[in-house]
């Protein structure tokens, strides 16, 4: 036996989540481990036919206070955090009786799940660890000479570890367990931070901890010479962390990235009937809305053909087998929707590269949460943007005020700005984007590049003149001067929604009564970058 590896004699497992419980407590007693236990974890082994001591009886206390107390004691810290190869604790633990824990296998309280069940403030405070986390620390410090387990996951690499060393686990092995509890409790004590931030309504606490749990290691990031891996947040958002594949090669870093811009996008339309979002690299090519799921795409696809091969697309209902048979006559990245059906699903089977990703639902667009982006030396944390306008938030400051259907089309135009990298302009109508013009560093140059893409597309489906004209615009920031609505007017738009706040407002305003177009400002601008 080399110096590295320490057999595992005896066991202390307290879990919360009991899955594997019985099956890993079954091998350990094959392998004469003694096991010790607590509460339900003891009871359950019990009743499998295991011999089981009590904690409670190796600290001479019972467990207490609604099972607060029970392993808050120098006789179960002390068998985890002793030095076996120090002499000053050997003697300790002859003196005071202590005996070696040599595995600790321990979950925590549900606190994730508690809060994500909506549970009130005193049942989430409730479900805060305190043992567990202590044990965990104290058994991952000491890795040395301690096997410390938090995810059932793990459970069978830890017997075939045994198995493989005759009873004992090897160094390495312990690092890796210790690792993964730091871990857990380091994702725990975030989860408890952030939420009792929301629940105190305190935007910027002094001290901010993100955390997640590995989903797919990644091929690589967004270039093939950058590492990379997904995590989910435990959130359950519906989206590309909780979807289902159904078929289709692994997704990739920029796949996850698209697939999600599309999907939040998407779900705006919630209430909207059909609707379709086409996205190429994390910004919209085509937005639509239709009579069917199917016309909804085809009309999404006309704004920019070009763009959306290779694209992705996300539903807001579930995929049929017309909309399914439409989207593969191009090659498309991934297709995500709420739900799919047979007959979708036999259109797609045919494309074995193509994913196919289904989530259940959709997520609510109003939601706010947390999005934070790293900076050197630091990270920025903001609220996500949920916000959005209605009819009766806008201000109407041109003389003439917007028809109905050019209202509907502005405020589709405005949904879809806030999905656009600034500087943003869309221009839409009759319900489908027919020009973006996304992320560039002059805002007039975003309305002559949607303007343009607009042109060629009218070109290539053989059309007369340009999809722009009767179009309305929409700018996620205000026209800081007139001549990017100027451009707009001789593109064809006839209304405009922006933020307004600009000094030269008045100055836009007169250009548009000049050029006969209704303006309104919403007082709300949509920066992405």
């Amino acid at each position: 036996m080399t110096a590295d590896l320490v057999p595992v004699k005896r066991a202390l497992l307290s879990v919360s989540d009991k899955t594997g419980l019985i099956d890993l407590g079954r091998a350990l007693a094959q392998l004469g481990v003694e096991l010790l236990s607590t509460g339900g974890s003891a009871a359950a082994l019990r009743k499998a036919g295991l011999e089981v001591r009590d904690v409670a009886d190796v600290t001479g206390f019972p467990e207490m206070m609604d099972g607060r107390v029970k392993t808050l004691h120098p006789m179960v810290h002390g068998g985890l955090l002793a030095l076996r190869d120090n002499a000053d604790h050997v003697a300790a633990m002859e003196t005071h009786d202590i005996a070696p824990i040599d595995l600790l296998v321990v979950n925590l309280y549900p606190f994730e799940a508690t809060v994500a069940a909506g549970a009130d403030y005193d049942t989430c405070i409730e479900n805060i660890d305190i043992g567990g986390p202590a044990m965990i620390r104290a058994a991952s410090k000491n890795h040395r000479f301690v096997n410390v387990v938090t995810d059932p996951e793990d459970y069978a690499a830890l017997l075939a570890e045994l198995a493989a060393n005759d009873g004992a686990t090897s160094y390495a092995f312990r690092q890796r367990l210790s690792q993964t509890a730091y871990g857990r409790t380091a994702a725990y004590d975030a989860a408890v931070s952030n939420w009792m931030a929301g629940a105190l309504e305190m935007p910027a606490p002094r001290r901010r901890a993100f955390a997640g749990t590995l989903a797919q290691t990644l091929r690589y990031g967004e270039n093939p010479h950058q590492g990379a891996a997904f995590y989910t947040d435990g959130t359950n958002r519906p989206g590309v962390a909780t979807a289902k594949q159904w078929q289709g090669k692994e997704l990739s870093y920029n796949n996850i990235n698209d697939t999600d811009a599309a999907f939040e996008l998407v779900a705006e339309f919630a209430n909207s009937g059909p609707a379709c979002a086409i996205i190429k690299h994390a910004n919209p090519c085509g937005v639509a809305t239709g009579a069917t799921l199917a016309e909804a795409y085809a009309r999404a696809f006309d704004c920019d053909r070009t763009s959306a091969f290779g694209g992705i697309i996300a539903l807001n209902q579930l995929l049929d087998g017309p909309t399914a048979e439409k989207i593969v006559e191009i090659f498309t990245e991934v297709v995500i929707a709420p739900d799919a059906n047979d007959d979708a699903r036999a259109v797609f089977a045919a494309k074995k590269n193509l994913r196919l990703l289904t989530t259940g639902t959709l997520p609510d667009a109003a939601t706010a949460g947390l999005a934070f982006r790293q900076v050197a030396g630091g990270f920025l944390v903001q609220d996500r943007d949920a916000a959005n306008v209605t009819m009766d938030d806008l201000r109407v400051v041109t003389k003439r005020a917007p028809s109905d259907a050019e209202m509907r089309d502005l405020l589709m135009a405005w949904t879809v700005a806030k999905h656009v990298k600034s500087n943003a302009i869309i221009y839409v109508k009759d319900g489908a984007t027919v020009g973006v013009g996304a992320g560039q560093m002059s805002r007039v140059d975003s309305t002559r590049i949607a303007a343009r893409k607009a042109q060629d597309m009218a070109e290539a489906m053989g059309l007369s003149s340009p999809l722009t004209i009767g179009s309305v615009v929409a700018s996620d920031a205000f026209f800081p001067f007139a001549d990017g609505l100027i451009t707009a007017a001789e593109a064809g738009a006839t209304a405009i929604i922006q933020p307004g706040g600009s000094m030269r407002d008045d100055e836009v305003i007169a250009a548009a009564d000049a050029a006969g177009l209704a303006m309104v400002f919403t007082g709300q601008r949509h920066f992405r970058h």
